[in-house]
């Protein structure tokens, strides 16, 4: 028999998705063992295209590593600055767009573009669907780390083909994102880029009917 969810566990549930943030100022401290590959076994519960689970994980643990990652953002949001000018570069010059120097856990995570699992159902059309599927279990590790009390920011701004390049990954990846994880610094349940003054997050959702 299938479990019920309740109007608790629906309370809970949208409390969990009103409190997910991204994460830019996190704690130092080490996630307890094993949580990590929890939660990773978690994101691979996502739904994926044709049942293909095309999303590749790599953690970017060694100095070298990061240093490389860290070059990469520096390079790529001093490029981002320039498109901007007078108030709106001094906002967005302000803002902290990363947490890779503090996050104890970072994660590459890239798309298969042409995995055999699946046998490529329902992507011959779309086969863009593969980096949907990806984008997926990013969002579903996003959910069950702050579940966990675990904290997670998207980098993306940088080089996909440098950091390609750089993390020496398989020909056949793309890049979709750039995670960091760890204990935050401070809890919110409105965007940090709202706070800021950047952008008002929209009311209502727009839909059309036809």
């Amino acid at each position: 028999m299938p479990p019920c969810f309740g109007p608790d566990f629906q309370a809970q549930l949208e409390a969990l998705l009103v409190w997910r943030r991204d994460v830019r100022r996190f704690r130092r401290d080490s996630l307890p063992d094993g949580l990590l590959e929890h939660l990773l076994g978690l994101a691979e519960l996502a739904p994926s295209v044709g049942l293909s689970q095309p999303w590749r994980f790599v953690r970017v643990a060694s100095p070298e590593a990061r240093a490389t990652v860290r070059a990469n953002f520096t390079a790529a949001n001093a490029e981002a600055l320039s498109d901007y000018a007078g108030e709106r570069a001094a906002l967005y010059a302000r803002l902290k767009l990363s947490g890779l120097d503090d996050a104890p856990e970072q994660l590459a995570v890239f798309a298969a573009t042409d995995p055999d699992q699946g046998h490529g159902l329902g992507r011959r059309t779309m086969p863009e669907t593969l980096q949907y599927s990806t984008v997926c279990a990013v969002h579903t590790l996003w959910l069950a780390a702050r579940a966990a009390g675990i904290g997670l920011g998207w980098v993306s701004i940088l080089d996909p083909e440098a950091l390609c390049r750089d993390l020496a990954v398989p020909p056949g990846w793309c890049f979709v994102a750039y995670l960091c994880l760890g204990y935050a610094q401070e809890e919110h349940d409105d965007p940090e880029l709202a706070r800021r003054g950047w952008e008002a997050r929209r009311e209502g959702v727009p839909f059309l009917t036809r």
